[in-house]
């Protein structure tokens, strides 16, 4: 999975505010927030632009406002941050866009790439729904556990060369 520029600084900049909100800051001016996350101000401010408009960040103008998020961290998945921000992994148009002189994919009837993907897409935006802004505070070997977890639920479920033996 490739992350774009604009959703890997978009999550950023949410878990810069979720770090906010765990200090108790009320609001952080838009150059706080590109300061702490290394960002040009209008960049920042793109990216920022995108939570407001999911309603997953609040601003508020005047001397004393600037960005927060709008629920606490712990209710705010990554998978929605990441929907405000970008587009799915594999979002299933994929055969509607062939790449030959085709209206439509050659497998197209019975395809095992499609269901590849789709079922990667599926794991994936079940961990992303799981996984919140709070969670994402816990710092690099929290989420090393939470991703072992995940790799043991996986090992856990047979296999096709299981099931031919």
């Amino acid at each position: 999975m490739i992350l774009t520029a604009q959703e890997e600084y978009g999550i950023r900049c949410a878990v810069t505010l979720a770090r906010a909100q765990r200090e108790g800051q009320d609001y952080l001016t838009l150059n706080q927030i590109a300061e702490a996350e290394g960002l040009t101000n209008p960049y920042a401010g793109k990216v920022v632009r995108l939570l407001v408009q999911a309603n997953l960040v609040a601003s508020t103008r005047g001397r004393l406002g600037g960005y927060c998020l709008a629920r606490p961290a712990g209710e705010v998945s990554v998978a929605e941050t990441l929907r405000a921000l970008g587009t799915k992994f594999y979002d299933g148009e994929i055969c509607q866009r062939p790449t030959s002189e085709y209206s439509l994919c050659v497998h197209n009837s019975d395809c095992s790439l499609r269901a590849f993907w789709g079922g990667l897409q599926r794991l994936i935006d079940d961990y992303l729904n799981r996984t919140t802004l709070g969670e994402l505070l816990g710092g690099e070997a929290a989420m090393r556990d939470s991703l072992a977890e995940v790799r043991q639920a996986v090992a856990a479920i047979p296999t096709t060369e299981d099931s031919r033996s």
